[in-house]
């Protein structure tokens, strides 16, 4: 296969609805087929829950006013899935590309996100595994990546993608009290720095997954 050429934006730190923004302009630019950039945006977001389109206000479990003491941001968005957090500490990708060069196939797009984590963790020693049923990465029973992508098609069938992953790095992860994560009861939720026991560089993790995303896309950024 090719390489692929492609674009990766750092965003930095961004309040959500303007990566939101971001990344629907240019979803908007692709399905209209004026660019047919493929674009990996990279961002952390402030204290935020996200709302997918299985989800529930019924899986925010803290009370609204505390919320809005914190600082936390509310949103309802159209990926898939259920409910999620994101905040300082995450890394958070949003590929926004359309899926020719994948066999224009969703389900293999979401297994390649799945690979990019699970290589990215194979390097500092962490073993990320699939979990039948359940979206995302784990280890064994914690989630430490959530995946909620969402497609739409072009014209010409073509599918092209937003949302993404959110990996957490040196996420706080008491913030995961505010909410059931994805829905899900009986399972808990990790951080590269919990599993390894010890501080990380979390800027570090942006090249580590460009690098592992590159390769498991085949794509030149």
């Amino acid at each position: 296969m090719n390489r692929i050429p492609g674009v990766w934006r750092s965003l930095g730190r961004l309040e959500y609805d303007a990566a939101l923004a971001e990344q629907m302009a240019q979803r908007d630019a692709l399905l209209k087929e004026q660019d047919e950039t493929q674009t990996v945006f990279a961002v952390e977001h402030p204290s935020t829950i996200t709302i997918g389109k299985a989800g529930t206000f019924a899986h925010v479990v803290a009370p609204r006013p505390f919320l809005e003491q914190k600082g936390f941001t509310i949103r309802e968005v159209d990926r898939g899935g259920d409910v999620t957090y994101h905040g300082p500490g995450q890394w958070v990708l949003y590929p926004v590309l359309h899926l020719s060069p994948w066999e224009n196939d969703v389900s293999r797009y979401v297994r390649m996100l799945e690979e990019t984590v699970i290589r990215a963790l194979a390097e500092v020693g962490i073993r990320g595994e699939r979990s039948e049923g359940y979206p995302g990465v784990w280890v064994q029973d914690r989630k430490i990546c959530a995946i909620g992508a969402s497609v739409k098609r072009r014209m010409n069938g073509e599918f092209v993608t937003a949302h993404g992953l959110a990996l957490n790095v040196t996420t706080d992860l008491s913030h995961f009290d505010t909410i059931i994560p994805c829905g899900i009861t009986d399972r808990g939720v990790t951080s590269v720095a919990a599993e390894l026991g010890q501080e990380v560089p979390f800027f570090e993790w942006e090249d580590r997954l460009r690098r592992s995303f590159a390769d498991v896309f085949h794509m030149d950024f």
